[in-house]
C-alpha cells in the first residue's frame, strides 16, 4: 500500500512462493458454469503454483475446456485474476462481518473474533487470498474490497469505543491482520502464534485508541 493510500489492503505473495505441488485433476463443467469452473480453476493454480502460475490457457486445461473458452467471459488474464478477486474479497467481507455481529455486549471480544476470521479465511483459502493481495488493478479498487476494509476499520472503532479510530491506528490494525495471516499461511507461524500475535498488537493499539 502506498502511504497516502486510504485503508486498503496493499499487493503482497501470500504465500512467499510455498507451494505444495499438486496436479488437479481436470474439471468438467455443467452448461452455464464455464465462468465459475474457470475462477475455481484460476484459485486452484494460485493456491498451488501461486498468482503468476495462472494463465488462461492452463485455468482452460483445469476446467477441462478449450483454449478458446474463456474468452466468453474474460478478455485476458488480468480480468480473470480481477472477477476472482473480487469474489475473494466478497466472501471475506461476508465471514468477517459474520464473526462481528453486532458487537454487543462486547465490542473488543467480537472484534478479536474478526481477527480470528481474518486469519482463518486465509489459511483455508489461500488461492482466494493470494488473488485478493497480487491483482490489478489493487483491491482497494474493487466494490468487495473496500466493503472488507470498511467493515474492518468500523469494527476497530466500535471494539475501541470511539466513533472513529485515527487512519494509522486503522492501518496498524490491517498490517497486523495481514501480517499475521500471510506468516500463518507461508508456514512461518502456527496458528496458536499468529493469534497470540495478532491478539497482542490488536490489543495494544485499541488501548492506546481508547486513551486518546
Amino acid at each position: 500500500m502506498s502511504r497516502h493510500a486510504p485503508v486498503a489492503p496493499m499487493a503482497v505473495c501470500a504465500m512467499h512462493g510455498c507451494m505444495t505441488e499438486r496436479t488437479p485433476p481436470r474439471r468438467g463443467y455443467h452448461h452455464g458454469n464455464l465462468k465459475d469452473a474457470l475462477l475455481d480453476a484460476a484459485r486452484d493454480l494460485v493456491a498451488t503454483e501461486g498468482p503468476a502460475g495462472v494463465t488462461l490457457a492452463e485455468a482452460s486445461r483445469r476446467a477441462g475446456v478449450s483454449p478458446a473458452a474463456p474468452y466468453r467471459h474474460f478478455k485476458d488474464r488480468d480480468a480473470l485474476m480481477a472477477a476472482l478477486a473480487e469474489r475473494g474479497f466478497a466472501q471475506f467481507a461476508d465471514e468477517l462481518a459474520q464473526a462481528f455481529g453486532d458487537g454487543a455486549p462486547d465490542p473488543a471480544s467480537a472484534f478479536l473474533r474478526v481477527g480470528d476470521a481474518y486469519l482463518a479465511f486465509a489459511r483455508r483459502e489461500p488461492g482466494l487470498y493470494g488473488a485478493m493481495f497480487t491483482v490489478c488493478p489493487p483491491g482497494r479498487e474493487t466494490a468487495q474490497g473496500g466493503r472488507a476494509f470498511a467493515l474492518l476499520a468500523a469494527s476497530a472503532g466500535q471494539a475501541a469505543g470511539v466513533e472513529r479510530l485515527p487512519q494509522g491506528a486503522i492501518l496498524s490494525i490491517w498490517a497486523l491482520a495481514h501480517g499475521a495471516a500471510t506468516l500463518a499461511a507461508s508456514g512461518h507461524l502456527d496458528e496458536a502464534e499468529a493469534h497470540a500475535a495478532l491478539v497482542a498488537g490488536v490489543s495494544g493499539i485499541l488501548k492506546g485508541a481508547r486513551s486518546d
